[in-house]
């Protein structure tokens, strides 16, 4: 089951915007095409004006969509059916004025909407002057995107078209398709692998208006859910409310509550190989959920609480063939505390945080964490992404 294949992302969609850097984006989509690829492109107006529509007709034997240029006929929404057909997006060479239009959601031409529809992958490969690059404004929108899940290649220094060196050059073409075709070489080790993993916020209701709740945005639970099935694993998400895009090839099942996250978790539980709790569950609930808004009187209100049940516990006690993985938030004795949950909780390994620090952790884009298994020294993954922390803490589970 082990290995690595392309998994099947073979259409690509290359966005071109207007640049002196424009006739080297000729090279890349022939090279993406000569490794087997189809490949279909869409130009801005401006990029039009350095290299024709044209020459990439021919490059792709497609036509090349514009905000001018009539579409093939069973195309009744352009940018929707461009977006729906894309498995990986490639934006190059990508201008100032990209970048801020894809951090901010903005959509005014047939290359930002076609964008701001895609669900698939996306690699932007920025170029410009050097004095843009280095723009707060511009490093900023940058940040977005790569929050955003968005994979930007830095741009390389070298002579720029205003007659000086600097930062800003767009990469060669040969280095541009290496970046991206190892992004998209993925690992097949969990192929076969039925996996549930748990991510985000439980909601316990006060009354029709008010809830308890907490601060997991989601993130480190949605990027192993992506990461298990592009690594070929056959995926099940039980998510809490959050403000995330749902994964690709993942079924979701959405949960608003504990008991609900419980329940679900339960169904699925016997028919999963692995378990990963990643979602931070609300200790309490509320004994009585009030029916109608409780009315401000002056005076201090108080709330009778119940502790809900500890489904990671639980699942620990019930299990058989399945290796179990659970998610600690502690502040202090970090490692003591974790070994402790470990082994009460008899799991397979435990990914400790550090939530006593601000620059990692809950909504936060990095992350730092330990990983602990019985009888094993611990295992630092030292602050980076979090689709890297997934990846790693996969790569772990393989060697169960």
């Amino acid at each position: 089951m082990k290995g690595t294949k392309n998994v099947s992302k073979k259409h690509i969609a290359v966005y071109i915007t207007g640049g002196i850097a424009v006739y080297k984006a000729a090279q890349v989509v022939r090279s993406f095409i000569k490794a087997g690829f189809e490949v279909k492109v869409a130009m801005t107006s401006a990029a039009q004006k350095f290299v024709t529509a044209q020459t990439f007709e021919v490059l792709s034997t497609h036509h090349v969509y514009t905000d001018h240029v009539p579409t093939e006929d069973q195309e009744f929404v352009p940018h929707i059916a461009l977006a729906d057909w894309t498995d990986i997006a490639v934006v190059v060479p990508a201008t100032a004025n990209i970048l801020a239009k894809m951090a901010n959601g903005l959509a005014d031409d047939f290359v930002s909407t076609a964008i701001l529809a895609t669900r698939a992958p996306k690699f932007v490969i920025p170029a410009m002057n050097e004095n843009m690059w280095q723009q707060v404004s511009t490093q900023r929108n940058v940040h977005t995107l790569k929050d955003d899940g968005v994979s930007v290649m830095f741009p390389a220094t070298g002579f720029l078209a205003e007659g000086y060196s600097g930062r800003g050059r767009m990469p060669e073409p040969e280095e541009i398709f290496h970046w991206i075709s190892e992004k998209i070489t993925v690992k097949q080790d969990l192929a076969g692998v039925n996996l549930l993993i748990s991510a985000g916020p439980t909601v316990e209701e006060i009354d029709p208006v008010r809830y308890l709740t907490n601060h997991s945005s989601g993130k480190m639970g949605y990027a192993l859910a992506q990461k298990a099935a592009d690594r070929g694993a056959n995926v099940t998400l039980v998510s809490g409310p959050t403000q995330l895009s749902k994964p690709s090839g993942v079924a979701v099942i959405d949960i608003i509550s504990a008991k609900e996250l419980q329940q679900k978790v339960k169904e699925k539980f016997e028919q999963n190989d692995v378990v990963i709790m990643a979602a931070a569950v609300s200790d309490f609930h509320v004994k009585q959920i009030a029916k109608q808004k409780i009315k401000k009187n002056g005076q201090s209100m108080h709330l009778d609480l119940v502790a809900n049940p500890d489904i990671l516990a639980d699942l620990g006690h019930i299990k058989t063939h399945q290796k179990l993985v659970g998610f600690a938030a502690e502040t202090q004795n970090l490692i003591e505390n974790g070994n402790k949950k470990l082994v009460k909780k008899n799991l397979d390994m435990l990914v400790l945080n550090d939530v006593s620090r601000k620059d990692i952790g809950f909504n936060a884009a990095d992350n730092e964490v330990r990983l602990l298994r019985p009888k094993k020294e611990p295992k630092l993954i030292a602050k980076t992404s979090k689709d890297k922390i997934a990846d790693e803490i996969l790569d772990e589970l393989t060697s169960l």
